[in-house]
């Protein structure tokens, strides 16, 4: 016997005296309920508002309720699941046909099993073949060939580029520059590709555009980005895409470049260069009058990096344009 007392007094107050520790959590929740209830005149509407319960959840736990068995407030005692439940009526030379089907065709669902039973003549509702599948699993007398398992941000090895090491130090310009492309429509389906790179210290742009992002493209990018550069480039920062393997991988390894690549899904790693995306999106693209000749187009957009610069101040840089910054950190270091 439980080691739990309670005492009904006249009036039908219930005091608890004793509860036994062994008791649940739940429980204990339980007799707080019907001792409250008692102690109130017995009403059932005050005692589910003072507790936040439905009445029919009150009710139920009252008529299972025992003044002297307490343990009657426990869960695992009343399951609502019947004593009797129905078993399977599918016929077990039908439940082997649907496994045979499933083996041979792996990756088709129930409703598609379901018509090829009916083509033999074998008429079954798709939920009962649903069910007759879930069973089967559960069983594990099904075989089905195990799916892929993706891994998010898995590295496969690339021929130069390597991710971001903890210890990189980024702290003068040139020691890491961040490379993407932005897509242009200049009229309706003449699409181009801008290419820009800018340094993460000195904010510093270099940008280009191509009729497309390829790695023959990202690789004559990078023909022109290190001499527009005011300062040797130490490193690159990229993302996943395929302009960036292959011709222009080979390329940053024949000049001595770091290539870092960042994982996938994580843009605002970049938020430098995407910074200078919407820069150039503003006060370039929306602002001039942009010509779709492609030769054009590039000449108006070395004019808007000269400004960009040269003249446009950078709050970053206290007011200072790019150049003026990277002028700047080069007398200091002399």
């Amino acid at each position: 016997m439980m080691n739990v007392s309670a005492q009904v007094v006249p009036g039908g107050n219930t005091v608890l005296r004793l509860i036994s520790p062994s008791l649940s959590r739940d429980a204990r929740q339980r007799l707080q309920w019907m001792d409250f209830y008692e102690r109130h005149g017995r009403n059932a509407r005050l005692t589910c508002r003072r507790f936040g319960i439905s009445p029919d959840t009150f009710y139920r736990w009252r008529r299972r309720y025992h003044p002297h068995r307490l343990e009657s407030l426990e869960d695992d005692r009343h399951t609502r699941r019947p004593r009797r439940v129905r078993q399977p009526q599918t016929p077990p030379e039908l439940v082997e046909r649907i496994r045979a089907l499933r083996e041979q065709y792996p990756r088709w669902g129930k409703a598609k099993l379901a018509v090829l039973l009916r083509r033999e003549g074998l008429t079954l509702s798709v939920s009962t073949i649903g069910r007759v599948l879930t069973r089967l699993k559960a069983r594990g007398v099904l075989r089905e060939p195990a799916s892929p398992r993706r891994r998010r941000g898995a590295w496969r090895p690339r021929p130069h580029a390597q991710r971001l090491p903890a210890g990189y130090r980024v702290v003068a310009p040139g020691d890491l520059v961040q490379v993407d492309t932005l897509h242009v429509s200049v009229l309706p389906g003449d699409h181009r590709k801008q290419f820009t790179a800018r340094d993460m210290i000195s904010r510093y742009d270099v940008v280009e555009v191509y009729s497309r992002a390829t790695a023959g493209t990202a690789t004559a990018f990078l023909d022109v980005l290190l001499p527009r550069m005011p300062f040797p480039v130490r490193a690159l920062q990229i993302d996943g895409g395929s302009e960036f393997r292959g011709a222009f991988e080979m390329a940053c390894a024949a000049r001595g470049l770091h290539l870092f690549v960042i994982p996938p899904r994580s843009p605002k790693l970049q938020s430098h260069v995407e910074r200078a995306h919407r820069t150039h999106q503003e006060e370039f693209y929306q602002v001039w009058e942009v010509e779709p000749d492609l030769a054009t187009h590039r000449a108006q957009l070395q004019a808007w990096a000269q400004i960009y610069n040269t003249i446009r101040p950078h709050q970053h840089l206290n007011d200072l344009t790019p150049l003026e910054y990277c002028q700047r950190y080069t007398l200091g270091k002399g």
